[in-house]
């Protein structure tokens, strides 16, 4: 194969970013406790100057949370833009650290879920959500068990190479283009397991309304469809942090699922979701325009 060029990479168009990288790198390159010191500082200047992302934020606690008060609501803003600024340190420290660093304090419960599952030689649908910790927990998780991610690829051509060199240091599977369900259903057929987040916003295309976190959205049916079409195991995994480091869990399967009523199951995978948000709601990604389509009638939110 030939070997591709990258020198276009160093036009003036990209040097902002590259100073952007240099200052990131050796931040990589600290210990955990100052990362995340150092995170938390940049996810203060987002939420100073992300005007928009804040608003996107705020409007999404304050339909999720209506009884919480707004002084709560408020401090739960300012909390999540704090993980937010530490799960961009994460993701370079994701691509770019020594394992000696990365796997410091991680803890580790139910992967004899995903072993028993493994045996039945079924595909696995790894459900989870868009948390602050995805990357990192991707990584970690990968670190364990073998799994093929989705993705979207990003405008930026150099960010888009930084990330996908990077990944390919610790990913055990194939990143497959979320717009590629032919692939990512053959591989589910071949006993493979795939990482699956339902929980955003892809418009009105095969997605139906239903409840998240008290609120009507729409709700993609591609886990109870697929896991139909492919005869899949749902298993759904989440990733926390700890004080001093990480604590991955993968979840029992998915009982009785999917079901004949297309409906319930969204339902029951927001459900899911849900339930790990009200863990740490200031952990999940609420600069997603989660709520963007409505109903006919309904306003737009944001």
């Amino acid at each position: 194969m030939q070997k591709q060029d990258h020198h276009h990479f160093y036009m003036p168009e990209y040097w902002l970013l590259w100073l952007l990288l240099g200052l990131l790198y050796p931040v990589t390159r600290l210990p955990l406790s100052m990362q995340r010191w150092i995170g938390r500082r940049l996810g203060s200047v987002l939420y100073l100057f992300g005007h928009n992302r804040r608003h996107i934020a705020a409007v999404n606690l304050r339909l999720c949370f209506p009884k919480l008060p707004a002084s709560r609501q408020h401090t739960l803003l300012k909390q999540h833009f704090a993980l937010y600024g530490v799960s961009i340190i994460e993701c370079f420290a994701t691509w770019w650290s020594k394992p000696k660093i990365i796997n410091q304090h991680i803890k580790y419960t139910g992967l004899e879920n995903f072993d028993q599952a493994m045996t039945e030689k079924r595909g696995i649908l790894l459900l989870s959500g868009h948390f602050t910790t995805l990357e990192i927990g991707s990584r970690l998780l990968g670190q364990k068990i073998p799994f093929s991610g989705m993705y979207r690829k990003h405008k930026n051509p150099l960010f888009e190479y930084i990330m996908s060199e990077g990944r390919k240091r610790w990913i055990n599977g194939k990143a497959y283009d979320r717009r590629d369900v032919r692939g990512i259903l053959k591989s589910l057929k071949a006993g493979n397991a795939i990482w699956y987040g339902p929980d955003q916003d892809y418009g009105r295309k095969h997605s139906i309304f239903v409840p998240f976190m008290g609120v009507n959205a729409a709700t993609v049916t591609g886990t109870s469809r697929w896991a139909r079409l492919t005869n899949s195991i749902v298993l759904p995994y989440f990733v926390e942090r700890t004080q001093s480091g990480y604590h991955v869990r993968v979840l029992p399967r998915l009982e009785n699922f999917p079901t004949s009523d297309q409906r319930a199951d969204a339902i029951r995978i927001n459900q899911v979701i849900e339930k790990q948000i009200r863990v740490s709601p200031e952990n999940y990604l609420w600069t997603h325009r989660r709520f963007k389509t409505r109903p006919a009638g309904e306003p737009h939110p944001y």
